[in-house]
């Protein structure tokens, strides 16, 4: 999206989502096909644009990504008054509809703040999850170029980028297509070597063969942050063969003890996946011990959602009742709750590096190394101007400042600077 607006931008005036005006040219809408929750949210959105566009407000609705991509026959007649429908990868034809031409890999308009910025390193994914449409929408792994990813991250230093969250649909599958062998080391320390870059932290790895380099250079290397997004799914052994996830619980719980022996502090953030089919009392029960043992500091679930053309809507049947996948989500994220306010609590009295991320209400909005921004908790420090010798706190947005931990609930910590 961030390369479109750019090329967008120096024909058109770009207006944020959130920021409506009296009337619009063109409404562009980047849409999700990923899951029932998503695709809602994304088809509420394209009717409410509809209906701007019918009271005058808009003068014409685009529609691109990947619902588009993956309902390309059905969508047109759904919602005709939609001006036109654009595949996940339809980035020629989309800019043509604009009136704008051009070819290459342009700079960026961040829709972040603009000391961070997400980095994706690759598209598509080659595994065959029962759960997942993503190989369908969006095709095969693969990966952006190596010296074009640091060219591209070197220019987002020199404008200002602090932090560079690396995301693609599997992080530790990069480079296999490229270079015959797993490059996310490579790279990490390739963008560490960049002069701006301060931080870098990785989401959305698999755990299946994941790359031991990554774990030395974690631990090695200060600018990589201590902090691994991998979504596990389950730890039942009935369960994760069901999802086909080429891993078992044993395999699946020495991980994570590695991860934890091999990069001390590092703080692990998993998604999991309750009520898929497979999964009874028993197995759901053998869930909630792992995530007693493991004991996570960042988790989010989500309830099994039967999408077609998925190997699970074609060889499973959703059994599990609607009423008990919401039970189990519940008790899971409950359980998750005592977990989260134990880790923050343990952190009180101790000092950390944070980046101020915005200032609100008379705080400053921090995080550390240990949050990634829109998914994590945040660091609240109380703005006092004797402290910071008078310094303006809007221009402490992007700065990095110590602060000593004083006060914690299950989400966000309070803290204080340490000047």
């Amino acid at each position: 999206m961030e390369h479109i607006l750019a090329r967008l931008a120096g024909q058109y005036e770009i207006v944020p989502e959130g920021e409506e005006r009296d009337f619009v040219d063109y409404r562009l809408i980047d849409t999700c096909g990923f899951i029932g929750d998503a695709k809602e949210e994304s088809i509420q959105f394209i009717l409410e644009s509809v209906e701007r566009k019918r009271r005058g407000h808009v003068g014409a609705v685009y529609v691109f990504g990947c619902l588009s991509q993956r309902y390309a026959s059905e969508m047109p007649g759904l919602i005709p008054e939609v001006d036109a429908w654009f595949g996940a990868t339809d980035f020629t034809p989309l800019l043509r509809a604009f009136g704008v031409r051009g070819d290459g890999r342009p700079a960026r308009l961040l829709t972040t703040p603009s000391h961070y910025a997400y980095l994706k390193i690759s598209e598509g994914c080659d595994r065959r999850c029962s759960y997942c449409a993503i190989p369908h929408i969006r095709g095969r792994h693969v990966s952006v170029p190596m010296e074009t990813l640091v060219r591209e991250a070197g220019e987002l230093a020199a404008s200002g980028v602090k932090e560079l969250i690396v995301v693609a649909q599997d992080t530790t599958y990069y480079g296999l297509d490229l270079y015959r062998r797993r490059a996310l080391a490579g790279l990490l320390q390739r963008l560490s070597e960049i002069d701006g870059i301060e931080w870098i932290r990785v989401h959305y790895s698999y755990p299946d063969d994941f790359p031991e380099d990554v774990l030395d250079l974690m631990a090695d290397n200060p600018k990589v942050c201590r902090y691994i997004d991998i979504p596990l799914q389950h730890i039942s052994d009935t369960v994760l063969s069901m999802m086909r996830r080429n891993v078992d619980g044993a395999w699946t719980r020495s991980l994570v003890k590695h991860m934890r022996e091999r990069v001390p502090g590092v703080v692990l953030r998993t998604t999991l996946i309750v009520g898929h089919p497979g999964e009874g009392e028993l197995e759901y029960g053998e869930l909630l011990d792992f995530v007693r043992e493991a004991r996570f500091e960042r988790l989010g679930a989500f309830m099994y959602s039967e999408e077609e053309g998925t190997y699970g809507a074609e060889h499973f049947t959703d059994d599990v009742p609607q009423d008990v996948k919401q039970s189990r989500y519940d008790g899971l994220m409950s359980l998750q709750s005592g977990i989260s306010s134990d880790f923050n609590r343990s952190r009180v009295g101790t000092v950390c590096r944070v980046i101020v991320d915005d200032f609100v209400d008379g705080i400053l909005v921090c995080r550390s190394e240990f949050e990634s921004p829109e998914v994590d908790g945040e660091i609240l420090v109380k703005y006092n101007p004797a402290l910071f010798k008078g310094l303006e706190p809007f221009s402490l947005i992007g700065d990095f400042l110590d602060v000593r931990i004083v006060a914690a609930d299950e989400y966000d910590l309070i803290a204080e600077p340490v000047l």
